[in-house]
């Protein structure tokens, strides 16, 4: 699939160079004001239900607790509202970083979007995630 992607990208911009598509872009917080905000929202939602679908218990939220080493006998924690808000708002400001760099990289069809948010979850948030997995020692080894 990601070979189909950047044959098509490429296809698309055959004889055109780098600058012709990303003429006077950058990234800068002027460009807020030209996110696409329902886009930008609706894209932390989904990353929210993701989540909440990720952790509950008919999906994989059983296999979670089993690779921190929770003791399925004990009483799951209380959750309080600030245990739903800051992932929300951290979706959020998320999106919109991703809509920043959408609009400072030119990236405005679908391949494209694929592209940058494949660039994006492989090279910074997987690599994070794994990085902070390595060094975590409270974290037990997978069964």
């Amino acid at each position: 699939m990601i070979d189909h992607a950047l044959a098509h990208t490429r296809r698309l911009y055959a004889g055109r160079t780098a600058s012709d598509k990303t003429e006077e872009r950058f990234v800068s917080f002027d460009s807020l004001g030209q996110l696409n905000w329902l886009a930008v929202i609706v894209g932390a939602l989904i990353y929210f239900l993701l989540g909440a679908l990720w952790y509950a218990p008919a999906f994989l939220g059983r296999r979670w607790q089993r690779s921190i080493g929770w003791d399925p006998e004990k009483t799951l924690p209380q959750m309080k509202p600030t245990t739903y808000a800051i992932p929300a708002l951290a979706y959020l400001v998320m999106a919109v970083a991703v809509g920043l760099l959408a609009s400072a990289t030119g990236t405005d069809t679908l391949v494209e979007g694929i592209v940058l948010g494949l660039t994006v979850g492989i090279g910074l948030s997987l690599m994070h995630t794994m990085v902070d997995a390595t060094f975590d020692p409270n974290k037990p080894e997978p069964s």
